[in-house]
């Protein structure tokens, strides 16, 4: 028997029921909904979450470049820029000017960072513009988003995709939100979700990302802006903006210059100074931040003072940079392992050879007995001019140091093509995350010095800290070469990743011993170009560690004591000097023996200190004693020997034994020529002191001559700016005045200094030096308005860089007082002479050359203002004195004893 059917219908509002008792046959329902409503279409409006910032720095240039790309109809634009920097700040600003400017226009604002918030944010636009089916289980919101986008008729509308650093979950494709719930890890997926953000002609799209790798993904290159760190006045401006707290300007501008324009760090420092006022002031933030980098760590994790950052995105900038380092390092560990040995050389410059695979390379280090090579300090004797009252001008001397003889290294430059291709890849993902900077050459990389700090306490926190800073040691220490002129270049090039040493002490004993080598050759390097501060904290730190590891006596520490003896003698503290070099001098005679080259080197080393402390008998018998052991060991002939006797001549200049002294330089000059060579550097060293003999002895057109010789000799051999070449050209010069040929001393001196300070630095005492000269070539020529100038701005920058009572500043006073005399200027020269007087019985002692100098002086100053008595009593004192030190037959003796005479003469 048949059952009949039952149909029910429900349609209409409210909740109907038909009640049915019992029905063996099928029952169909038909389910009618209410007809929806048609509502008005929503006025356009921005679905951003964020206020408007009212601090916000406008970046002009950058904003200009989004308006212009975005206007573009149908455009994709990308911000591209490392964490921190401020794209997505720039995005806000943007979207709130696009209302400001087309109120008819749509702004919507999607969280990029993953899926499901991408999703999340499609949902609130169709929930903004009222798309009528989007709430229904089956609806696909991508494709319905998509639908109203493309249709014109809604309008011009801005789409911007925030973070999208991960462009993979957009381009792999998607599931819809019915499949995601029903379907789960299996669900069928469908087309791209990138598929679903249109190209239309009424809209445009603005990206920001971290990666260039994503957005090259999403746009063409030529559509990407880069969002690089502030520029120091935006810096500041948005410092100001946000500190609201009246504040010292420079300590403000030397803070952003520290956060390296960072807008995040910025409004962090900011945030933590505003918090804490008044205790804390931007003085007081900048010296904990330069503390230690622990310090540093803590103030840069601080998360405050921002509101314009999306929830997933830390207000900390070291964690914001960490976040991406974890990325990088589960997806492509090598490029992890190159950002951390980046991470601690000198933020600038970084060069290739440094970060390639260094496996099989032989470190350069010290031979097996650990021994540096220790060159004589051979002089090539500079001048004192003297023009009746006995000026100071620039002594210039050739001093050749000590230097540490490295082996080459054994460098294997073959690499196959996968490991550059590794290698290349590894570049390009650091790049892409703008972690690294690529120079114009493509040679060399920089990275923000807070991403090698974030980078670093990454390492430290995961164990990893100490095994790649002894790789950087490693990798530094074989590339860093010996301080010879010819390898200037690089030790320049490399020097800055040298300094970083300082701060990054190893532990283990290998490691420490190539820290102590690199601190070695780059002291050796500072002290060459008279950078003495830097110079001076490498050397001592080279010289206690291996003091420590290696022992007292070892070669390498000897080596070390004799450089730091050699800064000593630079700075003017030739009592640290001495102790030193009679250390060094007795630990080699017990060590090595008496005879030993090295013994001998150490005693011309400290026979030489004596001659720049103007003793110069205790000079001269330590210089015959080591010559003629060097002599009976080494040989007539040998370099060494040589040295020995070409100081002996500077020794005889210096007393005046002009003879003796040209007697010996000849001999050197023809053994020279016939052991090393016409023109090897030693024997034009030589030469130029027979020239200086000349000179001494008013042998004018010989020195002349010979000056020129050498000069052209030296650069054809060492090049036009080699500081030996140089030193030609200023004794050449001195020559010129010699004779009164001022117009030709002027151009040269000019010519030399310019050449200095591009060679060795503004402030190298060399090229203090050469200024020095050429005051004096003004001061010939009654140009005193000049020379005074120039004789002060020389004294100032001695005091800076050598120190108040160096003895070259003592010298610039003195040069200065003779320029006040030259005016008539009496009292003030008296002043400064007896000041200099004073200073230089102190620190040179009473009975120095150098002090007898300024009592002669003094005693012409007052002379001069008719104080005769005065004058004759200290000329009387100053000639007994010279008689005695510097010989009666000396040219300053009798020059003195003349002017003694002369005073007496007019008495009667």
């Amino acid at each position: 028997m048949a059952h009949p059917s039952v149909t029910t219908e429900f349609s209409g509002p409210g909740n109907q029921a038909l009640q049915i008792g019992y029905s063996s046959g099928p029952i169909t329902t038909n389910i009618h909904p209410p007809v929806e409503s048609t509502e008005t279409p929503p006025s356009p409006s921005s679905t951003v979450p964020f206020p408007r910032d009212r601090d916000f720095v406008d970046r002009q240039t950058l904003l200009d470049q989004i308006h212009q790309k975005c206007s573009i109809p149908a455009s994709r634009t990308a911000l591209v820029g490392l964490g921190g920097a401020g794209k997505s700040q720039l995005a806000i600003e943007y979207s709130y000017q696009i209302r400001d400017q087309s109120p008819e226009t749509w702004v919507f604002w999607v969280h990029a960072s993953n899926a499901a918030r991408f999703e999340q944010s499609f949902q609130e636009i169709a929930d903004r513009v009222k798309i009528p089916e989007w709430r229904s289980p089956k609806a696909d919101i991508f494709k319905l988003v998509h639908d109203w986008l493309c249709d014109e008729k809604n309008g011009k509308w801005s789409l911007i995709l925030d973070n999208l650093d991960d462009a993979r979950f957009l381009m792999e494709g998607s599931v819809t939100s019915q499949e995601t719930q029903v379907g789960g890890l299996g669900s069928k997926f469908t087309r791209s979700l990138w598929m679903n953000v249109p190209f239309s002609q009424n809209g445009s799209i603005l990206i920001t990302t971290r990666t260039r790798s994503a957005a090259l993904k999403l746009v063409e290159e030529s559509d990407m802006v880069a969002v690089e760190p502030m520029d120091e006045r935006h810096a500041v401006a948005l410092f100001n903006k946000k500190l609201r707290i009246p504040s010292n300007q420079k300590d403000i501008t030397e803070l952003v210059a520290a956060l390296e324009y960072m807008p995040l760090a910025i409004v962090q420092a900011a945030a933590y100074i505003s918090q804490r006022a008044p205790r804390c002031t931007v003085l007081q933030y900048m010296e904990k931040f330069h503390k230690n980098d622990q310090k540093k760590t803590s103030l840069l994790n601080y998360e405050a003072g921002h509101l314009r950052r999306d929830r997933d995105a830390k207000n900390s900038i070291i964690i914001t940079w960490q976040i991406s380092f974890d990325y990088i390092y589960e997806i492509q560990r090598t490029a992890a392992d190159l950002l951390s040995l980046m991470s601690f050389f000198d933020r600038q410059g970084i060069p290739e050879a440094l970060l390639r695979d260094q496996a099989g390379r032989k470190n350069e280090r010290e031979s097996e007995d650990g021994r540096e090579s220790e060159d004589g300090r051979e002089s090539e004797v500079g001048r004192e001019s003297e023009d009746g009252r006995e000026s100071e001008d620039g002594r210039e001397s050739e001093d050749a140091r000590e230097s540490e003889d490295a082996r080459e290294s054994d460098e294997d430059s073959a690499s196959d093509w996968s490991a550059d291709e590794k290698f290349e890849n590894d570049i390009l993902m650091l790049r892409n995350y703008s972690f690294i900077s690529v120079s114009v050459n493509g040679t060399m990389f920089g990275m923000h010095g807070l991403v090698q700090l974030a980078t670093r306490k990454w390492l430290e926190a995961h164990g990893e800290l100490e095994r790649w800073k002894q790789q950087y040691i490693k990798n530094l220490c074989s590339e860093y070469p010996i301080a010879k002129y010819e390898n200037w270049a690089k030790c320049q090039a490399l020097f800055p990743h040298a300094r970083t040493l300082l701060a990054q002490q190893p532990e283990s004993n290998e490691s420490l011993r190539e820290w102590a080598t690199i601190l070695h050759k780059a002291g050796c390097y500072a002290f060459e170009k008279r950078n003495l501060s830097d110079a001076e904290k490498m050397s001592i730190t080279a010289m206690k560690i291996r003091k420590k590891i290696l022992g007292q006596e070892h070669q390498a520490t000897l080596g070390s004591m004799g450089l730091m003896a050699s800064i000593y003698v630079s700075r003017g503290r030739w009592k640290e000097a001495e102790e030193l070099d009679i250390q060094v001098m007795e630990m080699r005679k017990r060590v090595l023996g008496q005879e030993h080259p090295d013994t001998l080197r150490s005693m011309n080393n400290l026979a030489s200190l004596y001659w720049n402390q103007g003793r110069w008998k205790e000079a001269e018998e330590l210089n015959i004693q080591e010559m003629e052991i060097t002599k009976r060991v080494l040989g007539q002939e040998h370099p060494d020997t040589l040295t020995s006797i070409n100081n002996l001549a500077s020794i005889y200049i210096s007393q005046g034994r002009w003879k003796e002294a040209e007697e010996l330089n000849v001999q050197v000059i023809e053994m020279k020529k016939r052991v090393l060579g016409q023109e090897h550097p030693d024997t034009l060293t030589s030469m130029n002191n027979l020239a200086f003999t000349y000179r001494d002895q008013g042998r004018w057109k010989e020195a002349e001559e010979l000056n020129l010789q050498v000069m052209e000799m030296r650069k054809r051999v060492l090049g036009q700016e080699h500081p030996d070449t140089l030193i030609s050209m200023h004794n050449l010069a001195s020559t010129y005045r010699d004779q009164g040929r001022w117009k030709e001393a002027e151009e040269l001196n000019v010519q030399m200094m310019e050449m200095r300070k591009r060679v060795l630095g503004q402030e190298h005492p060399d090229t203090l030096t050469s200024m020095n000269n050429l005051a004096f070539t003004y001061r010939d020529q009654g140009r005193w308005k000049e020379a005074e100038e120039l004789n002060v701005q020389v004294m100032e920058m001695r005091k800076r860089v050598l120190g108040q009572e160096h003895p070259d500043t003592l010298a610039s006073m003195n040069n200065l007082a003779l320029t006040y005399s030259d005016q008539g200027r009496w009292k003030e020269a008296e002043e400064l002479n007896v000041q200099v007087m004073e200073m230089k019985k102190r620190v040179l002692g009473p009975e120095h050359p150098d002090t007898l100098l300024s009592m002669n002086n003094l005693a012409y100053s007052w002379k001069d203002q008719g104080l005769q008595k005065e004058a004759l009593a200290l000329m009387e004192d100053c000639v007994q004195r010279r008689s005695r030190i510097l010989g009666p037959n000396h040219p300053h003796t009798l020059a003195s004893l003349a002017a003694l005479n002369e005073w007496k003469v007019e008495e009667l």
